[in-house]
């Protein structure tokens, strides 16, 4: 078996291994919904000019 101190090692680095792609993923995520969220937000405001223009248009 190995030494504790090497043991401890190894676990910190396992540990900090997953926290840093966790904390990659849910940069990942708030990007991608921050994206959907504006592309949204564009696709409403176009509806809206458009609605207005048949609207004007009657």
């Amino acid at each position: 078996m190995a030494p504790p101190k090497r043991m401890a090692d190894l676990g910190y680095k396992v540990f900090s291994g997953t926290m840093i792609l966790l904390t990659l993923y849910g940069g990942y995520l708030c990007s991608f919904r921050a994206y959907r969220y504006f592309q949204r937000k564009e696709q409403l405001k176009l509806a809206a000019e458009n609605q207005t223009e048949t609207i004007i248009k009657d």
